[in-house]
């Protein structure tokens, strides 16, 4: 039997998806927070171009406290925006919203890799109840 050879993206994206449900529940890790409305809008690496745009209002009990997001370059190898870090300072200083921007540090295309970094830009806000 030919086993297919997992190419550096979906390895990365497995490895990942491994550490998401390994982590908690937001509403386990977090129990003082009841609400949290997400408010994403991805860019092209100069910021300028809007390429997609994403709200919603997240699901404590079932989202996850690994809080990360795909890049949206589909060529991106180890690439994604990682909230976690951004979501639990807010939580522990109490704020009812952060606003930022990330730009994804992963690789343009797998032929680019240590050569090209993607940059792609996500802007975010995070609304938070308690």
């Amino acid at each position: 039997m030919h086993r297919q050879k997992t190419g550096a993206r979906a390895e990365y994206r497995q490895q990942e998806t491994q550490r998401i449900k390994d982590s908690a529940s937001l509403a386990d890790k977090f129990p003082r927070l009841k609400s949290l409305t997400v408010d994403l809008t991805y860019y092209d690496p100069k910021g300028v171009t809007r390429s997609s745009q994403i709200k919603y209002k997240v699901n404590l009990t079932n989202a996850k406290s690994v809080f990360r997001f795909d890049c949206l370059n589909n060529e991106c190898v180890r690439g994604d925006f990682d909230l976690s870090e951004d979501l639990a300072n807010a939580i522990a200083a109490h704020r009812t919203s952060a606003v930022g921007e990330m730009c994804c540090q992963g690789w343009r295309s797998k032929t680019t890799i240590g050569t090209v970094q993607c940059h792609n830009i996500l802007r975010y806000t995070l609304s938070l109840g308690y």
